[in-house]
């Protein structure tokens, strides 16, 4: 593992987690919190499985990761983010805040999987009617997906739970359920963009940026 050999705070962070597809491998941990290794090389598409290994491991050694063991009655190991890996997310959020603006500027093919949008959604959806009853809204569905519960003011963002039934489930393009969740596609013309929206009909505005 190469260093910068700098007496920085700055530098020897960049030293554990700059090297490419570092932080997207703590992306991943953060919104999926314990994974295996296929479904983590799934969600970084264009990784090599050797180079996931190498950056695992890199990681593992420094503290940010740690490997456990499935809980009967699943087998195999699972990846997760240590306590100081979880220290991460404030850094991972500023990212995201960050590179929101450039986001209109993609490739026209780049890929999309619906479980990334979840971190933009942990701080652009609020519950603006906390009165009301608390509901599940699914964006995509469990194979790839989370949910955005919302309750008593609050919303929070959960992976897809195989037991609970969503009030609403929200399905589209990325560019376009980003565009959404910014305020800058209004939820009246959304279909026309290709966003679908079943369910409950009043559960969207309750937490978009434009119904407030």
């Amino acid at each position: 593992m190469k260093s910068y050999g700098q007496l920085c705070s700055a530098a020897r962070a960049l030293d554990i987690v700059g090297d490419r597809w570092n932080l997207l491998i703590v992306r991943e941990l953060l919104i999926r919190r314990q994974i295996r290794f296929t479904d983590l090389q799934a969600g970084l598409p264009g990784i090599a499985p050797n180079l996931l290994v190498s950056r695992l491991r890199e990681l593992e050694e420094n503290g940010v990761v740690r490997r456990d063991t499935a809980v009967a009655p699943a087998t195999g190991l699972l990846y997760a983010l240590t306590e100081r890996g979880r220290e991460l997310d404030g850094v991972v959020r500023e990212l995201v805040k960050w590179g929101a603006p450039t986001i209109v500027d993609a490739p026209p093919d780049a890929t999309f999987q619906m479980h990334w949008l979840s971190l933009p959604a942990r701080f652009l959806l609020k519950d603006s009617r906390p009165d009301d009853a608390p509901i599940t809204i699914r964006f995509g569905d469990p194979r790839d997906g989370f949910d955005l519960v919302v309750a008593n003011g609050t919303t929070a963002v959960e992976p897809c739970r195989l037991d609970a039934t969503p009030g609403a489930t929200v399905t589209g393009p990325g560019l376009s359920l980003v565009g959404l969740l910014q305020g800058a596609i209004p939820l009246a013309g959304a279909a026309a963009y290709g966003i679908t929206v079943d369910g409950a009909p009043d559960a969207l505005p309750r937490v978009l940026p434009s119904s407030r």
